[in-house]
């Protein structure tokens, strides 16, 4: 399979998945603004994701897809077959034992991750119950995580790129349809994310029976694979954690700052996670399973040069998204989310935490491509070691920038911790001689940061005033946005086309 295909059709899979989430979340916004209830459930919602990100998409999977594919390669289905039954099993009896844990210890959950709301009362009960009802999202959504892992060594990345689509149209039917029945109603989102994570199951269960990899309950866990990979997860949990950490971590400070700073980051964060998802969690996606298979074949150069397309690929997509970022950061935040109860001092606010984030895109979604150059060879002690570094850092930062930039400090800090978190892990793939830079680098960069500069100069003169975009109807906002994108992304591939830039130079094969 051509990677850059692959890279193509999970990134489409990602955009209408961003799409849907961009209208869920301009729903939300116009429906409930930005306040005490979107505060409570944001809170709630993250919970259960940090625990997705920490033990089931990031850990479980950086431990998990490296030994499925050794496994696929070398010892044949009948035991890969076993590895994914023992494996699936364990997983879920954890999962279970975690979510009802998380539901009888909902108040002290909140009260950890934003003891700010102890003040209010009527915040933190909400907040406790949307924790209750949202928690066995865990379970679903992890277990997806593990047919994820299985679908992509199989070299079908669209399927599970598709899965969160559905998570999008639970919450938004539950905005739309749901929210009247409950009191209050912002309930109904909590129990759209629950819905959510059971479409998102059914959905992955047929593809798994038609490869024939259908993990199938065992009461054996004898299997070494499993134990390699219970190893290797207690290192990988802590490392993905670092990112989440700080997150929640934000969380907490900002529940201490004014009624909103929570939403506004959230609404700040949403928007960088677009091309963070789209490149970083595309690229990642991709390149773990042909980065194992190379490990697996003992193919040093091969691995080298994947990663070094991997690195030149973020680039040429990442740099420019930062800046459009940056520069339209009032233009897509009106058209997504100023309706309703989200009001001007909402958009200024978010815009405030959106450009502090985009400072950090291109190291945020690096990150995605360089920790599984050593995620693929059976190594987590060392992006550990970075990830604990880099938090201690990113925590030093929220102390320093809380005070002169409030909300937006909080998210200068996460983007400047994964600029660091990039180059120690760039730094260490080269002395440990795992990644060798192809040559033209420097010439390479230079020719990305000139039509990055011309794209952002164009947009900065073209977008037109703040107000224009606070009084203007949806459809006039739709129209000039997609006229600045559409503008900017023609410029920016002329310019390099000019330069020489041609898209088969970016064709490569996944590994078999």
């Amino acid at each position: 399979m051509n990677l850059l295909k692959a890279l193509a059709a999970v990134s489409s899979m990602t955009l209408l998945s961003r799409i849907l989430g961009f209208v869920r979340d301009a729903l939300i916004a116009r429906v409930f603004g930005a306040g005490l209830l979107t505060d409570a459930f944001f809170v709630a919602f993250k919970i259960p994701n940090l625990l997705r990100r920490l033990f089931a998409e990031g850990a479980f999977s950086q431990a998990f897809v490296p030994i499925l594919a050794e496994y696929k390669n070398r010892k044949g289905h009948d035991a890969t077959q076993t590895l994914v039954n023992q494996t699936g099993t364990a997983l879920t009896l954890v999962l279970v034992v975690v979510a009802l844990l998380g539901i009888v210890g909902a108040p002290w959950v909140a009260y950890i991750s934003a003891p700010g709301f102890q003040d209010e009362p009527e915040k933190f009960a909400l907040t406790v119950t949307l924790l209750r009802i949202t928690f066995p999202y865990i379970v679903f959504i992890s277990l997806v995580a593990l047919a994820a892992g299985i679908l992509n060594t199989h070299s079908k990345f669209s399927v599970p790129a598709f899965a969160p689509v559905l998570l999008n149209v639970a919450m938004i039917v539950a905005t739309l349809w749901l929210a009247p029945y409950f009191d209050p109603p912002i309930l109904a989102l909590g129990w759209g994310v629950a819905l959510g994570g059971v479409l998102q199951l059914a959905w992955m269960l047929p593809h798994l029976l038609k490869i024939n990899m259908l993990p199938r309950p065992t009461r054996h866990f004898n299997d070494p694979g499993v134990h390699r990979i219970l190893k290797l997860m207690a290192p990988a949990t802590l490392g993905v954690s670092v990112a989440q950490i700080s997150l929640l971590i934000n969380t907490i400070f900002a529940s201490f700052l004014d009624t909103g700073s929570v939403s506004w980051l959230y609404y700040a964060d949403r928007l960088m996670e677009f091309p963070a998802g789209m490149l970083g969690v595309a690229l990642g996606t991709i390149l773990l399973p042909s980065l194992a298979k190379h490990y697996a074949d003992d193919s040093p150069a091969e691995y080298s040069k994947l990663l070094d397309w991997g690195l030149r690929l973020t680039l040429l997509l990442a740099l420019p998204a930062s800046a459009a970022l940056a520069v339209l950061a009032v233009p897509l935040i009106t058209t997504l989310f100023h309706y309703g109860a989200f009001n001007a001092l909402d958009v200024a606010m978010t815009r405030q935490a959106l450009m502090a984030y985009s400072l950090g895109l291109v190291g945020l979604i690096l990150v995605k491509v360089l920790a599984p150059g050593f995620y693929a060879r059976q190594n987590i002690r060392t992006p550990v070691k970075v990830a604990i570094f880099t938090l201690v850092a990113t925590q030093l930062m929220n102390l320093a920038f809380i005070g002169p930039f409030r909300h937006a400090g909080l998210a200068l800090a996460i983007g400047l911790g994964a600029c660091l978190n990039a180059a120690l892990l760039l730094h260490l793939l080269k002395k440990q001689q795992i990644y060798q830079p192809q040559p033209g680098w420097i010439t390479y960069f230079m020719k990305i940061l000139l039509a990055a500069s011309l794209m952002a100069v164009m947009l900065f003169y073209t977008m037109g005033e703040a107000q224009w975009w606070l009084d203007a109807r949806f459809m006039d906002r739709v129209v000039r946005l997609s006229l600045l994108v559409g503008g900017g992304i023609a410029l920016y591939f002329a310019a390099l086309g000019l330069m020489g830039f041609r898209p088969r130079q970016f064709t490569r094969r996944a590994a078999e």
